[in-house]
């Protein structure tokens, strides 16, 4: 237990000094922790060790930041409360990089995260040769000096027109333009191909696309005089706006020459490159079709109509449901008329070009009869198709498209730019042959390659403007690699990447920023992340710390406690149990001092190695061809009724396989889920289950309401529970009236959050306690109806373990209960939003929801990495309730690098043997002991060495 210091003997210079912390479940806790080294915070799950870190240490930094600010911003965050804390001395300014930071929004790339793409963008801007769209050709410029001696050089002694072209290709009939240009002394033009004298009145047919260009002057290289011919260049490029052309008297095609970037065969100019025309986030760099954005939403076919043996008439277009008395149906019947079909047809036997038509409309008319609208008996249409007339209704109401017609649509890379982003003009400025789009594709390992190799290829011109962005983006992508980020991309979708990518991809950032004097408070970086580059994230953060800042990391990976300069060991259990001091110091102290990270350290205690593999049911499924991401045509069998571990270095096609391919296919079954699986040929074996459930670490809700009890079903049970209460029944309480979501229970200042936000146009939004009912968030009515004393309120409060013994006498709910209690989540309280929890909590939370449930033995089980946030302890108690699962004939399939979990598994399938393009390929399948002595497995190195333990 912590012993209260007295006096804390240590330099003030050299430590961050905590004293009297009471954060949460912290138990009045003195700690120090040294400058300038990396600290690991370790301990059971929920039993301190963020409230220490994040909601002490960082919200006091925090805290300290913002008073700052003037005093009129302060106004803004007037609630943000000190942590309850003494004191704490030493701070340095703070920087948190958690896993809960992931970036949804579908315009940010690892490439704009890391800021490589920013720098790229400024390298193609500067350096690159453009070339032309239409003929390939390198683009060229002149200056009005070389332009004259081109001139002079190529029409020497013959007799040529100066052209300035005014209007290319546009409709219009041009009569002020001509007015114009006759004001200013002009006699003719070239409109067309065919010079024209410019009449007053002159004008052109408007609907027609037409060429312009002014005539500026009829010369003859080498017998005008330069004068004459240099000041009609200058003319003809100031009214022709930089371009001028030049041609020969009876010849149909001229000869281009501009100030500007133009293709000398076509005549196509770009215009003068910047940063902005190569980001897909500008207009003037954006692929006009997408946005930007890479991809578009279309309507799909087997969306709209899923069952193609139903007639129309009967609901087979989804969206339209069944025939009732509306244009649309009355159309798509005249329409079907016309082919001498009807409505009460099978979608199936109806003609392939009808259906074409009835989707995406035709321009013919439609007569349409008996209709109950107005006197007259027939209308005669043009008709637009059911996409057209969904899309129309979404445009009209966006809520209505939310809640009904996206399930309709697919995401589909976008035709015009193939997913690229950018616009076609952006895509043909290259370095060495490549444009931005290609190297932003590139896996960044072969990017690190490319740029390091790329001096030679470069003019001495463009190497003297790109060197020190060259460096900078070395040093970048030098920084991705040492994370172990070797297999994205910096096209790669940030909302696609883990809470673990996202996090290594930040602290790469701030190793390239390079900061010091900074204190980094880190969330189990090592989320995601193989044993084989666990060494590159901790070198990394000693890389950050060699920098003179101070790195702390709540973290519970072996590695990284052995690795760590200074230990904080909190427990000696889990909420109201924890908070305590069980030991610091280095490793040497903590395994001295004892306590159950130290026992696991020692390997007094340890996860055993079953004694004997499960034997599985004799049925698998069967899965062919998988293709998607950087899978190689793979062909797997799964064998059901066993523990499953797939296993393979980061990057290698895991969750490409089974998060993305296999379960899509088998949610589509089972559920007729909307969810396109990555390509693959067959599967076979889908009979051998009944059900596919994936436990992922996504948020249980994206606000503060949703909570352990809400997305459980406990709440409903609970409030029935207080609904039934004397006190209740004589006020006519019903069920409504104990939910923060209902008004007329819930306190309504805060809405039943029991939190108000304030937004900051320059800060994340800050949410600070209802200021009327203390963050209770029901009013004072509500709160007067008790059960065993406890108000709705107190019940929410109550930790899962405290809750047990409080509902032990109600079977319904106790037994839900025990089963959070079993999957480690006793520390949890019943209502803490789902916005805290971390992504292994979440996942959690819906493991034990799962199990609550009644199982069929027949069951499939998938999840990714369960282990995340875990202790050694809290893991072993995991395993047990993956056990049970497999033990009555379901199959449990884990993604997962603990080496604990991979040597529990009965079979393993190992993916690699690289991450992204080196991997994708099936390495072994079998036993921990058949894989183990795999030599290509990197996997098989580390399983030798734990199972030998």
């Amino acid at each position: 237990m912590t012993k209260k210091r007295e006096l804390i003997d240590t330099d003030y210079a050299d430590n961050i000094e905590i004293l009297g912390a009471r954060v949460h479940n912290l138990k009045n806790i003195d700690t120090h922790i040294p400058r300038n080294k990396l600290t690991v915070i370790t301990g059971l799950s929920g039993s301190g060790k963020s409230s220490l870190a994040f909601d002490t240490i960082y919200a006091e930094g925090q805290r300290r930041y913002i008073e700052t600010f003037s005093s009129y911003a302060r106004q803004f965050l007037g609630g943000l409360e000190r942590p309850d804390v003494d004191k704490i001395t030493g701070l340095s300014p703070v920087i948190s990089i958690e896993q809960k930071t992931t970036n949804k929004n579908p315009r940010s790339t690892v490439g704009t995260i890391t800021e490589v793409y920013d720098f790229m963008r400024l390298l193609f801007a500067r350096a690159a040769d453009a070339y032309s769209h239409a003929s390939g050709k390198k683009m060229v410029r002149y200056n009005e000096n070389q332009i004259v001696e081109l001139i002079k050089e190529r029409f020497q002694n013959k007799k040529i027109l100066l052209l300035a072209p005014v209007i290319r290709g546009r409709k219009g009939h041009y009569r002020e333009l001509f007015e114009q240009v006759r004001r200013k002394g002009f006699i003719s033009a070239r409109i067309d191909g065919e010079i024209k004298e410019l009449t007053p009145g002159l004008k052109l047919d408007r609907y027609k696309i037409h060429n312009i260009e002014v005539v500026i002057d009829k010369v003859i290289p080498g017998e005008t005089a330069d004068k004459r011919l240099k000041n009609s260049v200058q003319t003809a490029l100031k009214h022709g706006k930089g371009v001028i052309m030049a041609i020969e008297k009876n010849a149909t095609e001229p000869d281009y020459f501009s100030k500007h970037l133009m293709d000398a065969e076509s005549g196509i100019s770009y215009d003068e490159p910047a940063p902005h025309t190569f980001s897909f986030n500008s207009p003037q760099g954006a692929c006009p079709v997408c946005k930007g954005l890479g991809e578009v939403s279309e309507y799909d076919i087997d969306k709209l109509i899923p069952d193609k043996t139903l007639s129309i008439k009967k609901g087979a277009i989804t969206p339209l449901g069944k025939y009732k008395s509306s244009l649309i149906f009355w159309q798509i019947e005249a329409l079907a008329k016309k082919y001498k079909c009807t409505i009460d047809m099978p979608v199936n036997k109806l003609p392939v070009e009808l259906v074409d038509k009835i989707l995406y409309g035709t321009n013919e008319n439609v007569k349409i009869e008996n209709t109950p609208l107005g006197r007259s008996s027939s209308y005669m249409l043009s008709y637009a198709g059911v996409v057209n007339y969904l899309s129309q209704l979404d445009a009209e109401d966006l809520k209505n498209s939310k809640k009904g017609h996206d399930k309709y649509l697919k995401k589909s890379t976008c035709p015009e730019c193939n997913g690229s982003r950018l616009k076609k003009e952006t895509l043909y400025f290259k370095i060495h042959d490549k444009n931005i789009a290609e190297l932003s594709a590139m896996d960044i390992d072969q990017l690190h390659q490319w740029f390091k190799s790329i001096d030679k290829h470069l003019s001495d011109k463009q190497l003297s403007i790109a060197k020190e962005i060259l460096k900078e983006i070395r040093s970048r992508l030098g920084f991705l690699l040492d994370v172990g980020l070797s297999y994205l991309s910096l096209n790669r979708s940030a909302k696609s990447l883990s809470g673990g990518e996202s996090q290594r991809i930040r602290l790469a950032t701030q190793i390239g920023s390079q900061l010091v004097n900074v204190l980094y408070i880190l969330d189990e970086p090592s989320i995601g992340l193989h044993q084989r580059d666990n060494i590159k994230l901790i070198n990394s953060l000693k890389q950050l710390r060699d920098a003179e800042n101070s790195v702390i990391v709540v973290e519970h990976d072996r590695e990284m406690i052995e690795s760590a300069d200074h230990v904080i060991d909190i427990g000696p259990g889990a909420g109201r149990h924890g908070g305590h001091i069980v030991a610091e110091g280095d490793v040497k102290k903590i395994n001295e001092a004892g306590g159950l990270t130290a026992d696991y350290l020692k390997n007094q205690k340890r996860i055993e190695v079953p004694k004997e593999r499960r034997p599985g049911n004799g049925k698998s499924i069967r899965l062919k061809g998988a293709t998607g991401n950087n899978l190689k045509n793979v062909n797997i069998d799964i064998p059901l009724g066993q523990f499953i571990c797939v296993t393979g270095v980061s990057g290698s096609g895991k969750s490409t396989l089974i998060n993305e391919t296999l379960h899509p296919i088998l949610n589509r079954h089972f559920y007729r889920s909307v969810k396109d699986p990555l390509p693959y040929k067959d599967i076979e074996g889908i009979k051998n289950i009944d059900k596919v459930i994936e436990v992922n670490q996504s948020p249980l809700g994206r606000t503060p309401r949703s909570n352990p009890v809400t997305y459980t079903g406990l709440f409903d049970e609970i409030r029935k529970i207080f609904t039934k209460l004397p006190e209740a029944k004589i006020r006519g309480y019903k069920p409504g009236r104990f939910s923060f979501n209902v008004k007329g229970g819930r306190c309504e200042t805060c809405k039943g959050a029991g939190v108000e936000i304030i937004e900051m146009n320059f800060l994340p939004d800050v949410h600070v306690k209802c200021k009327d009912c203390e963050g209770r968030r029901y009013n004072r009515e509500t709160l007067e109806v008790r059960y065993k004393g406890k108000s709705i309120s107190d019940v929410l409060d109550m930790t899962i373990n405290q809750a047990v013994e409080f509902f032990q006498n109600i079977p319904k709910i106790e037994k839900k209960l025990k089963t959070l209690q079993q999957v480690g989540l006793g520390y949890v309280t019943l209502g803490q939003p789902s916005t805290t929890l971390s992504g292994g909590e979440s996942q959690r939370v819906k493991l034990a929801s799962e199990l609550a449930k009644k199982d069929t033995g027949k069951t499939l089980y998938i999840l990714d990495e369960p282990t995340t946030g875990l202790h050694f302890e809290d893991i072993k108690a995991l395993l047990g309730v993956l056990d049970r699962l497999a033990n009555k004939g379901n199959t449990v399939i884990v993604i997962e690098h603990n080496l604990d979990v991979i040597k529990f598994a009965d079979h393993i399938i190992d993916i690699g043997p690289e991450g992204g393009r080196g991997g994708g390929k099936i390495i072994a399948t079998g036993t921990p002991e058949e894989i183990s002595k795999i030599e290509k497995s990197y996997t098989a190195g580390y399983l030798a060495d734990e199972l030998k333990r």
